[in-house]
């Protein structure tokens, strides 16, 4: 669990040491955007973007009752996040498994890639699929999901 926040914390512990070096050699007008551009990078490679996290049982059987998709993930994948924020206010509508919080997970989706943990990996009626296109996990939804 602590794994996924170590990304987003050095970001900030990084961003805040620069910045405070570059403080106290006098240059606080270039110190402050790059902490905030340092911070950006926290909060987008954060847990906290992502809608909560559910195991890959639990995951498997709403997706079962409800036809939709279940998206496997890891804080820190930028295409993780590029799916994330493509799709918006859609991507509550999924459910979303992080592989580092859950082991079952990993496994299912090492099994679908090879051996491999590549994600994000999204599964839509029993098949898998490696990094869609956003538009296309979108389309996935139905009207009434």
């Amino acid at each position: 669990m602590m794994r996924a926040w170590i990304p987003p914390m050095l970001f900030v512990l990084s961003g805040s040491a620069i910045a405070t070096g570059l403080v106290f050699k006098g240059s606080p007008g270039t110190a402050a955007p790059l902490l905030l551009a340092f911070l950006a990078l926290a909060g987008v490679n954060s847990p906290l973007i992502f809608p909560r996290s559910i195991g890959v049982q639990e995951a498997q059987r709403r997706s079962a009752v409800d036809g939709r998709p279940v998206v496997f993930w890891r804080p820190g994948c930028k295409y993780c996040i590029r799916l994330r924020i493509r799709l918006g206010r859609s991507a509550r509508r999924l459910h979303w498994v992080n592989i580092w919080r859950d082991t079952a997970g990993a496994a299912a989706v090492r099994a679908a890639n090879d051996g491999n943990e590549t994600v994000p990996t999204v599964v839509v009626g029993g098949q898998p699929h490696t990094n869609p296109d956003p538009g296309w996990v979108r389309e996935q939804l139905s009207p009434s999901a």
